[in-house]
């Protein structure tokens, strides 16, 4: 089962309601589906991430981590997850963003060049932050909408694939007692 997998990687949910900066949230974290572990939970878990991964805001874990209090899906997955957009692949997701935005606007895609200044940052995103914003809500959506049915699906399989496995072993269990009696009432005879 997925579960058993996805416990392994997970903090303890004590350490969760007792880490310093998360027990301002209080009696949000003694919610159960927060840190429940079943299909729903977690490929809803999946589509938060997925969703703020997209935003181009700073802290994008907190909203993550408010997201998944809201809807009541796994608080460190979707936590987790909204480290997909790292210092590594920020800029080429939120300028796929932004590609997506002035495609959606109709609008021409500016050339930047890029400095790693605050006033740059200031100056170009003044230019740049409708297509860039509306971009990263449509990839967010998308992004979270394939996360959540994928999740769904492959939960689904291996629940599946587990459960005839179980199937199985019963049949071969069965025929196998019925073999050992057969055998059994052979020799007694």
């Amino acid at each position: 089962m997925p579960r058993h997998i996805i416990k392994r990687y997970l903090p303890d949910p004590q350490k969760i309601r007792n880490h310093k900066c998360l027990r301002c949230l209080g009696p949000l974290l003694h919610d159960p589906n927060i840190l429940h572990l079943n299909r729903r939970s977690v490929s809803g878990a999946f589509a938060v991430g997925l969703f703020f991964a997209f935003w181009p805001v700073p802290l994008q874990m907190l909203l993550a981590a408010i997201g998944a209090i809201l809807v009541r899906v796994n608080l460190p997955i979707s936590v987790t997850l909204v480290w997909i957009s790292n210092p590594i692949t920020i800029p080429p997701i939120f300028y796929f963003s932004y590609l997506v935005g002035t495609w959606v606007l109709g609008t021409p895609a500016l050339g930047v060049e890029f400095e790693f200044t605050a006033e740059w940052v200031a100056r170009e995103l003044s230019l740049i932050w409708k297509p860039l914003f509306l971009g990263s809500l449509i990839c967010g959506t998308i992004s979270a909408a394939v996360g959540y049915v994928t999740i769904q699906i492959i939960w689904r399989r291996l629940v599946q694939r587990s459960w005839n496995h179980r199937c199985q072993r019963r049949r071969a269990a069965r025929r196998k007692a019925v073999a050992d009696a057969f055998q059994a009432e052979v020799e007694k005879e």
